[in-house]
């Protein structure tokens, strides 16, 4: 049965990628071990302005690679290592990441993407709250999300945190809005963060 509206689920229930699939209604949702996550609104001019930012020095650092980048919507389906098959019926993640990089062309489909992405970039907003924070935290580290940054539009910082060798997030380190970022998945790519914050910096002055 299709489903046109979220009052028609048991926000409490529990819910897989086959049911995600059968979803018609306005709201943005992303599944975290099959259970709803409502998503924050739809995104500032500054979020957008600062992914388009972003995605531009990927994408043209990419443009000669084998590796892609997506961003958001786009469906990344995390599969639960001890549980989860491949089958919609058998995923109970879903999430939304605002940038992803994926090198294995493998996890790619349809779809989008099934399996862990090797970078994903998530900027927050003012109703992000510490609890989502924690648990995208969480469920990328036990994904096994390579690297992993956190972009401040507000504080205009970016924090980066890299999977060592035990499978946990280390802290990697803290950029400024003047500084260089590397991935360092990849490291001679090189972003600018002025002019990744630049558009938001002129409009909040203005």
């Amino acid at each position: 049965m299709v489903i046109t509206s979220l009052s028609q689920l048991d926000i409490n229930g529990t819910y897989s990628y086959a049911d995600y699939l059968k979803w018609r209604f306005d709201e943005s949702v992303e599944l975290i071990k099959g259970k709803i996550l409502k998503m924050s609104p739809a995104p500032s001019v500054k979020h957008q302005q600062i992914s388009r930012q972003l995605c531009k020095d990927f994408f043209n650092y990419f443009s000669k690679n084998s590796c892609q980048v997506f961003n958001a919507p786009f469906d990344v389906r995390l599969l639960d290592k001890k549980k989860s098959k491949s089958d919609n019926k058998d995923v109970f993640t879903v999430i939304q990441p605002d940038i992803c990089v994926i090198c294995d062309i493998d996890k790619l489909d349809t779809k989008g993407c099934i399996g862990a992405p090797d970078l994903i970039i998530e900027i927050l907003s003012l109703g992000n709250s510490k609890r989502e924070l924690k648990i995208k935290y969480d469920l990328y580290e036990e994904a096994g999300v390579k690297e992993y940054w956190l972009v401040y539009p507000y504080e205009e910082s970016v924090m980066k945190f890299i999977l060592n060798d035990q499978n946990k997030f280390e802290f990697a380190n803290h950029y400024a809005n003047d500084d260089l970022i590397s991935p360092t998945l990849f490291p001679e790519l090189s972003i600018d963060l002025t002019e990744v914050f630049e558009n938001y910096t002129k409009q909040e002055n203005d």
